[in-house]
């Protein structure tokens, strides 16, 4: 096993705290292990992280001012192979993770104040999961998952006030790619992979608000991400993959949230999840890719978005399914090239103000395929792609 952190800055600050971040990381971060089991009989548990900068903040009560500069130049990439002989007689657990850069922060009964910059410029956020090929008999089931993400700002609040600038750049290829090869799998087993270039997650309760300005870019060639299931007989397996460029996900309780975004995607993006079993009981294979994704919700009166989103590379989703013979398969392919979605109280007298601006340049596709060779019980399948997509609504019950 070879793992390295580049940079790493933790804080557990007092009252009234200002904290200032600066990390430059030039060189690759590579982590890796190689795992070769013969009829394990117990647990089979593998965690393989790689992370260029990392910094993580926390006060109670009292202020919280982050000023933070992350720079990523170098390649990340994570990757973890896994054989599995013979019969294993419990959940195998492998999962993979690259990132360029991960700002986390979180306020309780405080105010918290984000002054934040993040830039990846390295080649490549790479994170591969192999299980398999010639895998024996996962006879407890499986998960496998693999997360390349370039830059990740995460911020909780409770009983907190969240404010300030959270800026995200990216040029770099992401790709996620996980996969399942056995022979015999008599239980739930999945692949999950996710790529996405900038992530924001805003998550404040317990009295809370919001009131933030964010700006994405990303620039790079390819965000991509792929998911494999494959077993000779497979009881529920599923394939599941999500790409994004720009993701930005905020949910506030007891207060207001003015939330002021702008994306902007150049690069491809494709999102792939193929599922194979001869046998099958359950199989499902998902596939969601986005060039732009801005998510904001407030359980309580105001909401209150100025969206302004412009995507220009190609936006693509691909499911399959192949199988003989068997009972469900489900096959789902989504893609869109700008999606915003604000909700308000559903039980209260919400209301919201939103100004809307997306313009998609790039071709969008979703395709679904579907192969049941011999005989099968229920086929579903869908496949959407949007151009742009808005939704804002305020519901109560009965409404």
């Amino acid at each position: 096993m070879f793992a390295a952190v580049a940079t790493e800055a933790c804080a557990q600050t007092p009252p009234d705290s200002i904290v200032l971040n600066n990390q430059l990381q030039l060189g690759d971060v590579v982590a890796g292990q190689t795992l070769d089991v013969v009829n394990a009989q117990d647990q089979v548990t593998v965690a393989t992280s790689a992370q260029g900068n990392t910094a993580a903040g926390s006060v109670e009560h009292g202020t919280f001012t982050i000023n933070s500069s992350q720079d990523m130049r170098g390649d990340t990439v994570a990757r973890t192979d896994v054989a599995l002989s013979g019969d294993t007689n419990a959940v195998v657990n492998v999962t993979t993770q690259a990132q360029g850069n991960y700002l986390g922060a979180s306020g309780y009964s405080a105010d918290v104040t984000l002054n934040t910059v993040q830039s990846n410029t390295g080649g490549q956020v790479s994170a591969t999961t192999e299980l398999g090929p010639n895998t024996g008999r996962l006879l407890q089931g499986a998960s496998v998952g693999a997360a390349a993400i370039s830059n990740t700002t995460a911020v909780y609040g409770e009983g907190s006030y969240v404010q300030g600038t959270i800026d995200q750049e990216s040029s770099a290829t992401v790709r996620a790619f996980g996969r399942i090869e056995a022979q015999y799998i008599p239980a739930e087993a999945g692949v999950t992979s996710q790529a996405i270039a900038n992530a924001i997650s805003v998550n404040s309760g317990a009295t809370s608000g919001q009131n933030l300005e964010l700006n994405q870019r990303s620039t790079g060639d390819v965000i991509e991400a792929g998911a494999s299931a494959n077993a000779g007989n497979g009881w529920n397996l599923a394939a599941r993959a999500r790409a994004s460029a720009n993701q930005a996900n905020l949910y506030n309780e007891g207060g207001s949230v003015v939330i002021a975004s702008s994306q902007q995607n150049s690069a491809y993006v494709r999102a792939a999840a193929l599922t194979t079993s001869y046998d099958f009981g359950s199989a499902t294979a998902t596939a969601r890719a986005a060039g732009n994704d801005l998510s904001v919700g407030n359980n309580d009166i105001h909401l209150e978005i100025d969206n302004n989103q412009l995507n220009t590379g190609g936006v693509d989703s691909t499911a399959t399914f192949v199988g003989t013979n068997g009972y469900d398969a489900y096959v789902g392919a989504d893609a869109v090239g700008n999606s915003v979605i604000g909700y308000g109280c559903s039980n209260c007298q919400g209301y919201t103000r939103t100004s809307n601006v997306q313009t998609n340049q790039g071709d969008v596709s979703a395709i679904a395929n579907t192969t049941v060779a011999g005989s099968g019980r229920a086929v579903i399948t869908g496949a959407n792609a949007a151009g742009n997509s808005a939704s804002f609504y305020i519901s109560r019950p009965g409404h």
